[in-house]
């Protein structure tokens, strides 16, 4: 029997990638994506290769979006076994000069979106006796690793708890929960990003440190992972009969989890302090 699988977030990236890679590894795979427009890539190799991919669109921040791209899938297949949840950005500014919208809106995209996309597929597996569901969290959601992230941090924070507990309230339906949690990745971290509104670099008293935060950037995209690197993970994770269920992807990503592992609470802020500061980027020696 045929797989069909469901990622969101596909126009781009990580979702692009892994859409591409599950669909050459023969399942069926559904490459959703919030704007139509963005899909004429996928469209034309799916064509030139034969691929058993389909493009659908579906708004991650929609109730309706969500839940009518889910019905006609489980309609045209009765089933679907996989559920990548990669739709996602990232909210860039001082939390003080941040609009509760703002905030709020990477919330909505980033952790209820995944719910709702959850909640649309879990009824289908859990009548069907099994299934995958892949959160695509970050190293973000272990640690906090930067100021000006904090509302990214946090909703990759909320991820991860989610997904730790909803895999104890599915166990007993054969549904399985795996998070993956990149590193830097390569054309998905600042081209995606929104900044607060509210930030003034000529006005702001955060302006100083917010220019350290971007220069120190520049520290650690020479260990960034490509987005096809994070889809290989996906896909090694749904052929492994036992995987983890955290899958870090970088060697940045290992070494920032080593060191949380290691390190106190304050050696572990002072090194990551260090990133920015002093453009050491995030591997250990």
């Amino acid at each position: 029997m045929v797989k069909v699988a469901v990622v969101t977030g596909s126009s781009s990236g990580i979702g692009y990638e892994t859409s591409l890679l599950l669909a050459r590894n023969q399942i069926k795979t559904y490459a959703t994506m919030r704007n139509m427009s963005k899909s004429e890539g996928l469209i034309k190799i799916a064509a030139e290769e034969n691929l058993l991919l389909n493009v659908a669109q579906l708004d991650v921040n929609d109730d309706l979006s969500v839940n009518n791209a889910i019905d006609k899938i489980v309609k045209e297949n009765d089933r679907i076994d996989i559920l990548v949840n990669n739709a996602g950005y990232d909210f860039f500014g001082p939390v003080e000069e941040s609009s509760l919208d703002e905030i709020k809106q990477q919330f909505e995209t980033n952790f209820f979106g995944v719910i709702r996309t959850t909640k649309a597929v879990i009824p289908t597996m859990r009548k069907q006796g099994n299934g995958t569901i892949i959160n695509v969290s970050s190293v973000g959601g272990i640690v906090g690793l930067f100021p000006f992230l904090t509302a990214y941090h946090a909703s990759k924070f909320a991820i991860e708890g989610f997904t730790e507990s909803l895999r104890q309230e599915l166990d007993d339906f054969n549904i399985n929960i795996i998070l993956i949690e990149p590193g830097y990745v390569s054309s998905n971290f600042l081209d995606n990003s929104k900044n607060a509104k509210g930030f003034d670099s000529s006005k702001s008293p955060y302006a100083k440190k917010v220019q350290q935060v971007f220069e120190g950037f520049e520290a650690i995209t020479a260990y960034s992972s490509q987005p096809s690197k994070v889809a290989q993970t996906i896909l090694d994770v749904l052929n492994s009969p036992n995987p983890e269920i955290r899958n870090p992807v970088g060697k940045d990503a290992e070494s920032i989890l080593k060191a949380r592992a290691e390190l106190s609470d304050q050696e572990m802020e002072q090194w990551s302090r260090e990133t920015y500061m002093d453009k050491k980027g995030f591997i250990r020696q």
